[in-house]
């Protein structure tokens, strides 16, 4: 062969996801696995020693989850091809990945010929949305995310919590009519709709470690 094989690590906590994978790119002469992990840490602390080109990460692991696993990863190695393998074809999740680095969004459920294209894609130095994802991110396209201030940061931490906005007032010592403001500016920001959404967002980027708050 006149290159080296595509070196993949699959990071995935289903194992038989990831070996249904494995198997479908082991089938490739030109994609080597270099390992199939079961948890954001395990990639972490593996990445330097495994030196995959292509990472295919799991979005929700136990533990360390894909989205900070990929920012570490990127931290560590930066020129790694994160690819987000994800149920989930929500906006809020594709958008998020990417602006964490990843490269690009597979949903689990594409056809099996189409986890090697989007390797294919990202070698290329393209970025990767499977169908169901860009269809998703559509509306989303061109807009640029506006950061959360500190005082939203707070507030999208006591909503992701399950408190009201009655609760988040007296908390913080602020109106409810405040509150209501924050939060329609954060859901905006975010492009995220429902408050299950927030939660989801505070937890994928560790801001609830340490508060009770689980899955």
């Amino acid at each position: 062969m006149s290159s080296d094989p595509v070196r993949v690590l699959i990071v995935d906590d289903h194992p038989m996801v990831a070996e249904g994978i494995q198997s479908i790119l082991e089938s490739y002469d030109d994609v080597e696995v270099v390992g199939t992990l079961c948890s954001g840490q395990d990639a972490v602390d593996k990445v330097g020693t495994l030196r995959p080109d292509v990472v295919l990460m799991d979005l929700n692991m136990p533990g360390l989850g894909g989205l900070s696993a990929t920012e570490i990863i990127l931290e560590r190695r930066p020129g790694t091809r994160i690819l987000i393998l994800s149920m989930h074809d929500s906006p809020e999740y594709i958008s998020t990945a990417l602006s964490h680095g990843a490269k690009g969004y597979v949903l689990k459920d594409v056809p099996t010929d189409e986890i090697k294209q989007a390797i294919d894609a990202v070698m290329r130095g393209e970025r990767y949305l499977c169908t169901g994802a860009s269809g998703s991110l559509e509306p989303k396209q061109g807009e640029a995310r506006e950061a959360l201030t500190g005082r939203e940061q707070t507030i999208l931490l006591q909503l992701a919590q399950g408190k009201s906005n009655k609760e988040v007032a007296i908390a913080l010592d602020i109106s409810v009519r405040t509150v209501e403001t924050h939060r329609k500016n954060i859901k905006r920001k975010l492009g995220i709709s429902s408050t299950a959404g927030l939660t989801r967002y505070a937890m994928e980027h560790g801001m609830l470690q340490g508060t009770g708050v689980g899955f």
